[in-house]
């Protein structure tokens, strides 16, 4: 745990607008960020997974590491998540590459890339290249410290989807809302 914050830390001086939070997730929101996953979910894309925290916690609830692909775009995040998750996919590339190398096969796709921090079109090249890995009722997973959801109205309906907030993790800091993002 302590090797994961110093490596957080580390990447957050060398690149701050791209890890763009004050600290890892935390346990709780991890947690709620893999809610309803198992043994029996299909395959499970992670965007922007940076030390792992929310892997871990995908992998606790009984996802086989077969079964994950994480996106992320550090390399040196890259390297420690190969070796911390043995059988896991790991891609060095943006999440708006997740199309190029998987079909419509996921059923969640969780997302613990700083949307917020982003502009609004990156915002929605990310959400749509969710879209387009995740089968039919396949579920985006995405957190976020602010008020709104990343995505505007108007985004939301030109890409067809729906967001329902999911819960609050207050043991988180700062504390996050979970929102679950599905088509209409």
């Amino acid at each position: 745990m302590f090797q994961d914050t110093r490596l957080f830390l580390k990447e957050a001086l060398r690149n701050p607008r791209m890890v763009s939070a004050v600290a890892p997730s935390s346990p709780a929101l991890a947690r709620a960020m893999a809610e309803g996953l198992g043994p029996q979910s299909g395959p499970v894309v992670e965007f922007g997974p940076g030390t792992g925290r929310l892997t871990e916690a995908i992998l606790a609830a009984g996802v086989p590491p077969r079964n994950l692909t994480l996106f992320e775009m550090s390399e040196e995040f890259c390297r420690h998540l190969r070796q911390r998750f043995p059988g896991v996919t790991v891609v060095h590339g943006p999440a708006q590459s997740a199309p190029a190398h998987l079909g419509a096969v996921a059923e969640r796709v969780i997302s613990g890339l700083p949307l917020l921090s982003m502009p609004h079109e990156l915002r929605e090249d990310i959400v749509g290249a969710a879209f387009r890995v995740l089968a039919p009722r396949g579920i985006y997973v995405q957190f976020t410290y602010g008020p709104k959801s990343p995505l505007t109205p108007m985004q939301l309906t030109r890409l067809g989807l729906r967001m329902t907030p999911h819960r609050r993790v207050w043991g988180n800091l700062p504390p996050a809302r979970v929102l679950h993002f599905s088509r209409t």
